[in-house]
């Protein structure tokens, strides 16, 4: 068998129903997982499950609308994923949100703590209600989307970086915890790519090549290229990695 095989494992993908989610539920479906799409909205989840079954298979993904925002919004999302499939071996936490761009002196409470919360305490509300079952079963990968953000500093989106350094931490904390049960937890700390949410950074032709010009590979990256990392992080290919944080970023932290 494959060391990528999932066939059989049950994954939750966060914020999947477009960019890197969307991806990494298609590619972790493609190599035999089940998988549940999840974003705010019903429709757009839907739409991407019927993609994935119908090049799958009828049943390979369902829908479950979930807000990250909402505590009983996640709640419902892990109790209607045990109840349809019994149970979830992958959990990959890929929302987030970033609702300012500038100094950090200009940021309002509220929009600091929104990131906050989106960004760092929904992740934990997610896992503490799913980890109960993987340490039940001594198995499960746990996989959380941060980003280079979280490696560096910046002057415009610094309360996203704050937030997704607190993502690294998290995920060794939690290796910690979670390790002498079997269970695995890491990030992915992508850099640039091309995606709705990151499209005020790329989607000029000047601030792209800002942004490349020290890149190894002289580009961004595209939503797919992520995808890989999960699928790794998430199958028995990575059973000796936890607590880590892969780099999938061109170069561009080197």
């Amino acid at each position: 068998m494959s060391l990528f095989d999932l066939t059989g494992q049950v994954a939750v993908v966060t914020g999947s129903s477009r960019g890197i989610g969307r991806a990494i539920a298609e590619r972790l479906a493609e190599h035999g997982a089940h998988v549940v799409v999840s974003s705010r909205k019903q429709d757009a989840c839907e739409a991407v499950v019927a993609g994935i079954n119908a090049k799958h298979g009828a049943g390979r993904a369902i829908a479950v609308a979930a807000s990250i925002s909402s505590k009983d919004a996640l709640q419902s999302l892990v109790d209607r994923t045990m109840q349809h499939f019994g149970r979830i071996d992958v959990l990959v936490c890929n929302a987030a949100s970033n609702p300012y761009y500038g100094p950090q002196a200009g940021i309002s409470d509220d929009q600091f703590r929104k990131i906050l919360d989106n960004n760092v305490l929904s992740n934990h509300w997610l896992i503490n209600m799913t980890v109960p079952q993987m340490i039940e079963r001594q198995q499960g990968s746990i996989v959380i989307v941060s980003s280079i953000g979280g490696l560096r500093g910046s002057t415009t989106i610094g309360a996203y970086c704050i937030s997704k350094a607190a993502n690294l931490q998290l995920a060794r904390n939690l290796a910690h915890e979670y390790g002498p049960h079997g269970v695995r937890v890491n990030c992915i700390a992508p850099g640039l790519i091309k995606t709705d949410f990151a499209k005020a950074l790329w989607d000029n032709p000047e601030t792209v090549k800002r942004a490349t010009v020290g890149v190894p590979l002289r580009r961004i990256g595209e939503p797919d290229e992520i995808a890989g990392a999960a699928v790794y992080l998430a199958s028995r290919a990575s059973s000796f990695t936890t607590g880590q944080t892969l780099v999938c970023d061109g170069g561009a932290t080197i």
